[in-house]
C-alpha cells in the first residue's frame, strides 16, 4: 500500500470523525436546552425513560453526550440512579441510527451537501439556521470522508500483512477485544461501527468478522463516560458503571445467542441480501434493541451491582433521605385541605435545611479549618435546590385543583417563601466560598473586622429564627421583633463598612480581605432581607 493511500485513508477517517462532531454539535445547538429539560423530566416509568434516551440520542447523534448529561443529573441529585438506567438503554439503541444512515450510499451527494452547508454558514447569521447548516456541513463531510476511506483502503485488502491480521479477527474474543480497543481510542461507538461497516463494504472484513467488532464497540463506547465520572461523586461513578455493566451484559448475551444459534446472523443477512453495509447496520440495531428489552426488567439487579462496587456511605444515605419529599410524595391521594397542610410542612422542612446551611456556613467562616463543614454546606445547598424545584412543581400541580381564594393565596405565598429559603441557602454557599478564598489566597481580615462580622452574623440568625417562627407557626405578634432585628442588621452593615474603610486607610486589613469583608456584609444583609420577606408572607391572609 502506497504512502499516498495511507494518508488518504487517514484523511478520510479525520474528515468522517470531524463531520460526526459537527453534526452532533449542530444538533445540540439547534435543540438548545430542550434536550436537557426532556431528560430532567424523565418519569419513573422504565419504558418511558428508554424512549426518552432513544429520542435524545437520535437528535444529538451521540450516546456519549446523553450519558454524560445523565452522569451530571445523577451526580447533582436531579435524577435517581434507577431512573437513569432506562435512559442508558435508550441511548444505546439511538446511537445505532448513525450506521443505518451511512448504509445509504450518499457519497455522490456529499459535495453538494458541503456546498449548501458552506453557503448557509457564510451568508445566514441566524443562530438556529447556523446550527442546522452545521449539521448539513457535517453530514456532507461525513460522506466525503467515507468516500475517501473507500478509495484508499481497496488496495489494503490485497496486502498479505493485512489479510493475516484480518483472519485473526474471525476469532470472537480477538474481534471483541479489537472492537473495544478501537472504540476506546476513537471515544465513539458510532464512528467505529461506521468505519467497520466501510471496511466490510470494501471486502476487507467479512460480515461475521464485523459482527464481533460491533459487539466490542458497544463495550468500548463507555470509555468517555468512565473518564468523565472520575471527578464525579460516587453516584456519578455508579451511573458510568451502570452503562459498563449493561454493555458487558449485552456483549455476553449477544455472543451467547450467536454461538448457540448461528442462524441468527443468516436471518439478519437475509433482510438485506447483497448489502453488507445494511446488514451490519441492522445487526447493530437489532442487537441493541434485543439487549435493552431483556435488560429493562432487570433494572434493580444492575443498580444493586453498582452498589456492590460502590457501597452507599452513611452520608450518602442521609443525603438521599434529605433529597426527597417527606410530606408531598403522595400528594395526589390527599384532599385539598390535607394537601395544603402537608405542603406547608414541606416548606417548613426546606426552611430548616436552609437555616442549618446558613448556620454551618457562618461557623465554617469563623473556623476555616473544619473542612467537613464546607462539604456539608455544599450538600445542604444541593438538598435545598432539589426541594425548591420539587416543592414548586407540587405547588403548581395543586393550583390546578378547584381551590378557594384563601388556599390559592397560601400556595402563592408558599412558592415565594420557598424561593426566599433557596436564596438564603445560596448566600450560605457564597459565605463558604469566601472562606475558601481566605484560605487559598491567604487573605487577611483584622480581628476587629472578624468581631464585627460575628456580631452581624448572630443578628442575622436571630432575624431568621424569629421570622421562621412568625411564618411557620403564624406568630404574627413576633413580627415587630423580627423587623427590629432586621433594622439592626441594616444599621450594622452601614456602620461596619464605614469602620472597614477606616481600617483599610490605616492598612490594618489587606485589599483582598477587605473585598471579602464587604461581600460578607452584603450577603448577610440580604439574608436578613429574605428573612423579613418570609415573616411578612402571610400578613394579608386575614382578607380571605
Amino acid at each position: 500500500m502506497k504512502l499516498t493511500e495511507v494518508l488518504s485513508m487517514l484523511g478520510g477517517i479525520g474528515l468522517f470523525l470531524y463531520g460526526m462532531t459537527l453534526m452532533s454539535t449542530g444538533l445540540k445547538n439547534a435543540a438548545g436546552d430542550r434536550l436537557r429539560q426532556i431528560l430532567e423530566r424523565v418519569t419513573s416509568n422504565r419504558l418511558a425513560a428508554l424512549l426518552v434516551g432513544l429520542v435524545v440520542t437520535l437528535l444529538i447523534q451521540s450516546s456519549s453526550a446523553t450519558d454524560m448529561m445523565l452522569i451530571g443529573f445523577v451526580d447533582s441529585g436531579l435524577m435517581p440512579l434507577a431512573q437513569a438506567f432506562g435512559v442508558i438503554l435508550g441511548a444505546n439503541i439511538g446511537t445505532t441510527v448513525t450506521a443505518q444512515i451511512t448504509a445509504f450510499d450518499l457519497t455522490a451527494l456529499a459535495p453538494f451537501l458541503l456546498f449548501v452547508g458552506c453557503v448557509i454558514v457564510l451568508f445566514v447569521k441566524k443562530p438556529f439556521i447556523q446550527s442546522i447548516s452545521t449539521v448539513v456541513l457535517g453530514f456532507g463531510m461525513l460522506f466525503v470522508g467515507i468516500g475517501m476511506m473507500k478509495g484508499a483502503i481497496a488496495p489494503l485488502s490485497r496486502t498479505p500483512a493485512f489479510i493475516a491480521f484480518v483472519s485473526a479477527l474471525d476469532n470472537p474474543i480477538a474481534g471483541i477485544l479489537f472492537g473495544i480497543g478501537f472504540t476506546a481510542l476513537l471515544q465513539s461507538s458510532s464512528s467505529s461501527v461506521v468505519i467497520f461497516q466501510t471496511f466490510a463494504q470494501q471486502g476487507m472484513l467479512s460480515y461475521h468478522e464485523t459482527v464481533w467488532l460491533v459487539i466490542g464497540a458497544a463495550i468500548g463506547s463507555v470509555t468517555p463516560n468512565l473518564l468523565a465520572s472520575i471527578t464525579a461523586s460516587r453516584e456519578g461513578k455508579r451511573t458510568a458503571l451502570l452503562n459498563l455493566f449493561f454493555n458487558l451484559f449485552r456483549a455476553c448475551l449477544i455472543s451467547s445467542l450467536i454461538l448457540l444459534f448461528p442462524k441468527i446472523l443468516t436471518a439478519i443477512q437475509s433482510l438485506s441480501p447483497g448489502d453488507v453495509a445494511r446488514q451490519v447496520a441492522n445487526t447493530h440495531t437489532l442487537f441493541a434493541i434485543t439487549a435493552a428489552l431483556i435488560a429493562l426488567p432487570m433494572q434493580p439487579l444492575f443498580v444493586r451491582l453498582t452498589h456492590l462496587v460502590f457501597p452507599p456511605l452513611p452520608e450518602e444515605t442521609r443525603l438521599k433521605e434529605q433529597k426527597s419529599l417527606a410530606y408531598l410524595a403522595h400528594m395526589e391521594k390527599y384532599p385539598d385541605s390535607v394537601a395544603i397542610h402537608e405542603a406547608q410542612l414541606e416548606v417548613n422542612r426546606m426552611g430548616n435545611f436552609a437555616r442549618e446551611n446558613l448556620g454551618i456556613a457562618i461557623e465554617y467562616f469563623f473556623n476555616p479549618g473544619d473542612v467537613e463543614k464546607g462539604k456539608r454546606v455544599a450538600e445542604l445547598e444541593s438538598v435545598v435546590d432539589y426541594l425548591n424545584q420539587a416543592i414548586t412543581d407540587k405547588l403548581i400541580s395543586l393550583r390546578s385543583r378547584n381551590l378557594s381564594e384563601k388556599d390559592i393565596f397560601r400556595l402563592t405565598k408558599m412558592t415565594q417563601v420557598t424561593s426566599n429559603y433557596e436564596r438564603i441557602s445560596d448566600h450560605a454557599e457564597n459565605i463558604a466560598e469566601f472562606t475558601d478564598r481566605i484560605k487559598n489566597e491567604n487573605a487577611v481580615i483584622s480581628e476587629a473586622g472578624l468581631s464585627e462580622l460575628r456580631q452581624m452574623s448572630d443578628m442575622v440568625l436571630k432575624t431568621l429564627d424569629v421570622s421562621m417562627d412568625v411564618y411557620s407557626n403564624n406568630h404574627l405578634e413576633r413580627l415587630p421583633e423580627a423587623e427590629a432585628y432586621e433594622q439592626q442588621v441594616d444599621d450594622m452593615q452601614a456602620l461596619f463598612i464605614e469602620h472597614h474603610i477606616n481600617r483599610l486607610m490605616e492598612s490594618k486589613c489587606d485589599p483582598l480581605g477587605g473585598v471579602i469583608f464587604t461581600d460578607m456584609c452584603t450577603d448577610l444583609e440580604r439574608c436578613s432581607d429574605q428573612a423579613i420577606n418570609i415573616a411578612t408572607a402571610l400578613l394579608q391572609e386575614k382578607k380571605y
